[in-house]
């Protein structure tokens, strides 16, 4: 520890309220909201502080701001919470952008950019398993005015856990992060959100029989999201229907079955976001990526966490060599392999990944 010639840090933010802004870092225990470190409102969204010569500060400063606590904490364009911000001690001034913050615990957001959720049925039939599904639809903010447009479509497992109050397993909340991609003109996707089927959920995303588990029905359900459903959507909202502009995505065993649907019906399906995939119920997919799959066009974003079990990083990386081993060239299929060595297998975490997946999917 050292003392250092002043040090001012300078911070831009598009979010102008009264709430104080404070600066928490190693050099405090991380304390959020000390009056010695909060910072001085220049101008509208312009704030600034020096360190007071008697601070002893570390050689290299870690730092984040908030707006009086964690649960207001910085925030990317993503909506999620960065790195704690880095830089060495003896620099003498810097400056900073902070986009959004934390609001109550939860994502930021702009309440004039969110979509719009409907039910498209409460008992939509899938006729491959004699059953009836709620169904949800998530539309641009600006639907309603934009009559003319059309949108890329990308149809979602597991509705419960995505947005507005979410589940007891926890909550994605693309509702807030779909507003967040629109004010940088990223969120014109329409999101079709199918619930899953509580005690079948395992069954009916699982293309494989497992033993101790029964029968797989994922065969016929992705035959339901391609055959009966797609075309509903198509028929009744205003979507781009090319498969190139035509998405599946979920995260643990709904991304088994996002991936294997991909696999399987190349023709209609064209975008695949595949988080945490739960590869390991079968090995007989990566069979099925070399035998059945036949790209065009397709972009596939691919997901794994380290804290998710020591198989689910190397399993995606798999997934990634299996598929590009057979040699399509570029124009045909891209790869986006994201991996988080803190990764955990959560709703929280699959959100964070969600904004990401939308903008290299489909932007």
């Amino acid at each position: 520890m050292s003392n250092r010639k002043l040090l001012s840090l300078e911070l831009t933010t598009p979010v102008d309220d009264d709430r104080p802004v404070y600066l928490s870092g190693n050099f405090c225990e991380w304390n959020p909201d000390i009056p010695d470190f909060e910072m001085k409102r220049v101008s509208k969204g312009k704030y600034k502080f020096t360190f007071a010569p008697e601070i002893k500060l570390p050689d290299t400063i870690e730092y984040k701001y908030t707006r009086g606590g964690w649960n207001y904490v910085e925030l990317d364009t993503y909506g999620n919470s960065p790195e704690n911000r880095k830089i060495d001690s003896s620099v003498g001034n810097f400056t900073d952008f902070v986009p959004y913050w934390r609001h109550d615990g939860s994502t930021a957001f702009i309440k004039k950019l969110m979509p719009k959720v409907k039910v498209v049925s409460e008992k939509f039939e899938i006729p491959q398993l004699g059953k009836t599904r709620k169904i949800y639809i998530l539309l641009p903010h600006d639907y309603e005015q934009n009559t003319e447009k059309r949108y890329p479509v990308l149809y979602m497992q597991d509705a419960q856990n995505l947005f507005g109050k979410g589940s007891s397993f926890g909550n994605w909340e693309i509702d807030k992060r779909l507003s967040l991609l629109a004010e940088r003109e990223k969120g014109d996707v329409i999101i079709v959100a199918i619930d899953h089927a509580d005690e079948e959920r395992f069954n009916e995303y699982s293309p494989y029989t497992v033993e101790k588990k029964g029968k797989g029905l994922g065969m016929k359900y992705a035959n339901f999201i391609v055959r009966n459903l797609k075309p509903f959507i198509d028929a009744n909202y205003r979507t781009k229907t090319e498969r190139q502009f035509t998405g599946i995505g979920g995260s643990s065993m709904g991304g088994l079955i996002s991936i294997y649907a991909g696999l399987m019906y190349p023709e209609a399906i064209g975008r695949l976001m595949v988080l945490s995939p739960a590869l390991w119920v079968s090995p007989k997919i990566y069979f099925d990526a070399i035998e059945f799959f036949s790209p065009m066009d397709t972009n596939i974003y691919l997901y794994g966490g380290g804290k998710e079990g020591s198989a689910m990083i190397p399993n995606v990386k798999k997934m990634k060599e299996t598929i590009e081993s057979q040699g399509w060239d570029t124009e045909k299929i891209q790869i986006k392999l994201s991996t988080d060595p803190k990764g955990e297998h959560n709703e929280k975490r699959w959100g964070q990944e969600f904004p990401k997946a939308i903008e290299w999917l489909f932007f």
